[in-house]
């Protein structure tokens, strides 16, 4: 019980007017929603998974009661994050299926989709490890993969996409990019864009030139910083 609950005191939000329509509670409820969702966002991309309900009502600040009824766990507010991040891409992905050059959309989707993997530890924590939710991978899968299929398939058709590549392979190659990401976070947080831009060279069925990279490759120090750093976090 949280020490709101247990005085009995509510929470703002949660407060019944004496009169009138019930319109502005729902706003209210619903801002404070929005709240804590921004909060949690912020939270878990500086710190990850491992946050509780309590650093997320911190941040947000708002009663850890009002946390708690709105999310009576954090499986609750992992999934209820991880819902929204997921229309996200879905919709990255639809507005890159109606671009006109296909392979203009497949890119740009990927580059988009993986900037924002690279910029949420928590998501993607959650999409490569599925450490919380109900079953949110199974999720993600049946609402973002027909998009990409669609994606995958135009881009083949009109004869810019080597005809081997599967669908799956989209966020496969996604989260390689981020985790190059995680691995070179100190010394170059960008660098996932140079490996997209090779990859890209290798998705086309006939290349033509050398695409040149948007990022420069690390330096010897830098990738002896790196492995210094992963090594320190893994102890």
């Amino acid at each position: 019980m949280t020490s709101e609950e247990a005085v009995g005191e509510p929470a703002a939000d949660d407060e019944v007017p004496a009169a009138g329509p019930p319109r502005p509670l729902r706003r209210d409820a619903e801002r404070n929603r929005q709240r804590i969702l921004e909060a949690a966002a912020e939270v878990f991309n500086e710190r990850g998974l491992e946050v509780s309900l309590d650093d997320v009502a911190r941040h947000a600040g708002v009663g850890v009661g009002t946390v708690y009824r709105r999310f009576p766990s954090k499986e609750d507010l992992v999934e209820a994050l991880f819902v929204a991040r997921i229309e996200s891409v879905a919709a990255l992905a639809e507005q890159a299926g109606q671009a006109a050059d296909p392979w203009s959309g497949l890119v740009s989707f990927m580059t988009e989709a993986a900037e924002m993997l690279a910029g949420d530890v928590g998501l993607r924590q959650l999409l490569m490890f599925a450490t919380y939710g109900r079953d949110g991978v199974a999720y993600a899968r049946r609402r973002n993969l027909p998009l990409v299929a669609r994606l995958v398939k135009r881009a083949q058709d009109s004869g810019q996409l080597r005809l081997d590549l599967q669908p799956t392979d989209i966020p496969f190659i996604i989260f390689m990019l981020t985790d190059s990401t995680q691995f070179a976070r100190e010394a170059s947080p960008e660098i996932w864009r140079r490996y997209l831009t090779m990859l890209l060279d290798g998705l086309r069925p006939e290349r033509v030139g050398i695409t040149p990279f948007p990022v420069p490759a690390l330096l010897p120090e830098q990738m002896e910083m790196t492995m210094r750093h992963r090594t320190t976090r893994h102890r």
